[in-house]
């Protein structure tokens, strides 16, 4: 899975994350005002919580905020280093979890032999931040995840279903793009990452925004294949 041949794949797509990040440094904090329950995003962190010993280290792939995710995790006394493409989501989560490690970074970076190395990791979240890419670049960021995780290491991740491909959509007071799954695609794309999904689990949420539609949130626990 992480040969230079998959190396090479990812560094050849046309990446474009233009008004992505900017997008999310005009949200800043309203984004935990417009999703102000979050269970599902708990109960996986809660379902990490149960399996991992103390001080294992955990990246929150699109940390956001730090909330409730890498507060949670941190509470925990695990180890948390979080990673944002928005340098003001990245500020907010120093200041709400000042025991986590933040920064400013693309996924793409953390590709093999990519820029950035910021080691390996027992379990890696990603909640609703693949859905910021394009569906082509989606296999190679699992692909990313594979390899920072070591052999038999957790994955939680969470998509919106739906059937879109980088599609523009109103989001606070802005405009975001978009990709999602099917449920039964999704899984597809997750195993074929060579990921063992252990669980899923779906919740119907209804976020407090006016422009965001109601939504169904899926959620699934995976394992890193030895």
């Amino acid at each position: 899975m992480d040969g230079p041949d998959d190396r090479f794949r990812y560094e050849s797509l046309p990446l474009d994350r233009t008004g992505q990040a900017e997008a999310f440094d005009a949200i800043g904090d309203r984004y935990d005002a417009a999703f102000p329950h979050r269970e599902g995003q708990v109960a996986c962190a809660e379902w990490l919580i149960g399996l991992l010993p103390e001080g294992a280290r955990v990246l929150d792939l699109g940390c956001g905020t730090g909330l409730p995710t890498a507060r949670q995790l941190t509470d925990a006394n695990f180890r948390v280093v979080g990673v944002d493409l928005s340098a003001t989501m990245v500020a907010l989560a120093r200041e709400h979890v000042p025991a986590g490690e933040f920064h400013t970074v693309d996924i793409a970076e953390l590709r093999p032999k990519g820029p950035r190395d910021l080691g390996r990791f027992d379990a890696v979240v990603a909640f609703f931040s693949l859905l910021m890419l394009p569906r082509a670049e989606i296999p190679f960021a699992l692909r990313t995840i594979h390899h920072l995780l070591v052999p038999g290491g957790l994955f939680a991740l969470s998509m919106v279903e739906a059937d879109v491909d980088d599609f523009p959509i109103p989001f606070i007071g802005r405009t975001i793009r978009v990709s999602g799954y099917l449920r039964d695609e999704l899984r597809e794309v997750v195993e074929a990452a060579d990921f063992e999904i252990i669980d899923e689990s779906s919740y119907s949420y209804a976020p407090a925004a006016a422009d965001i539609q109601p939504e169904v949130q899926i959620f699934l626990r995976c394992r890193r294949h030895a």
